[in-house]
């Protein structure tokens, strides 16, 4: 049923999603799921009671204005941050409650800002994903090898594998991180704004191995992005948040609307069809 109340009170009363203990049907859908999660910085709330999902083998676009918790909740997700109250669950399992390698093992985190060390190779850099698979002292298994392999042949830098990550393009730079999350074998990627600071040759090319990896396989994929349509043309799922609460969450032709655009936004816009396949394009006002 459409909420007719005014913008303003529908997002101070918005629920987060459901504000209800779990139950086995959810569970199964979710690749990590976190419920009653609050985060505070200096004592000050950056999210409150918040409940959120991201599907199994789906792409998820996690988006909002800036300061609004996006970033908090990512990081949270991936065990970065400690929440103050809640849980987070990966795979069912209490993320932390995991050992550490374990979580490596079944989730990789990409930050926005990545340095890599100075002359490393593309390889070098990739081979780095094998931490939690690794032994001190023992040589490299042939399981780190075709896993490190496999990661160059899905980003596309097999070619590229042993010049230094510091010569590379950005785009090239990008797929090489993400070379390195893949040689983890993790069935979750999350990653903030990996497409920042791309041109849109670079942003479309790594858009696409992100949603390939979804399709073929069979990665779990969250990623916090600032295009609404770049957002909607790729993801499955969308999470869009606002001052550390979720306003929405769904598929993207259930979620963007032009009322949704200006609440959280609040831009102007109108919602028409994409001619190619029927999705919703956001065209902002003139």
């Amino acid at each position: 049923m459409a909420d007719h109340r005014p913008p303003n009170q529908r997002l101070r009363d918005f629920p987060t999603l459901k504000d209800t203990t779990p139950d086995k049907t959810g569970l199964s859908a979710a690749a990590i799921a976190a419920f009653k999660l609050t985060l505070t910085y200096d004592r000050v709330p950056i999210l409150s009671n918040l409940n959120v999902s991201i599907p199994k083998k789906a792409f998820t676009a996690i988006v909002g204005p800036n300061g609004c918790g996006k970033s908090t909740l990512l990081f949270a997700l991936g065990r970065i941050l400690r929440p103050q109250t809640g849980v987070i669950l990966l795979s069912g399992q209490n993320i932390q409650a995991m050992p550490t390698f374990e979580v490596a093992k079944n989730l990789g985190l990409l930050p926005q800002s990545s340095m890599a060390p100075e002359d490393i190779t593309v390889k070098d850099l990739v081979l780095r994903g094998r931490y939690p698979y690794r032994r001190p002292l023992r040589a490299l298994s042939s399981a780190d090898h075709n896993a490190v392999q496999a990661a160059l042949e899905e980003t596309g830098l097999t070619e590229l594998a042993d010049r230094q990550v510091d010569t590379l393009s950005g785009g090239q730079k990008q797929r090489a991180w993400i070379a390195m999350v893949l040689a983890q074998d993790p069935e979750v990627l999350l990653l903030d704004e990996p497409t920042s600071y791309l041109d849109l040759a670079h942003q479309v090319e790594l858009l696409r191995l992100l949603r390939r990896l979804c399709d073929q396989s069979n990665k779990t994929i969250a990623v916090i992005m600032h295009d609404l349509n770049q957002a909607v043309q790729y993801a499955d799922h969308l999470i869009v948040m606002k001052s550390g609460r979720i306003c929405e969450a769904g598929g993207p032709a259930e979620v963007i609307t032009a009322e949704l655009v200006h609440e959280v936004f609040d831009v102007e816009c109108s919602i028409l069809p994409d001619p190619r396949n029927g999705k919703p394009m956001v065209l902002t006002a003139v």
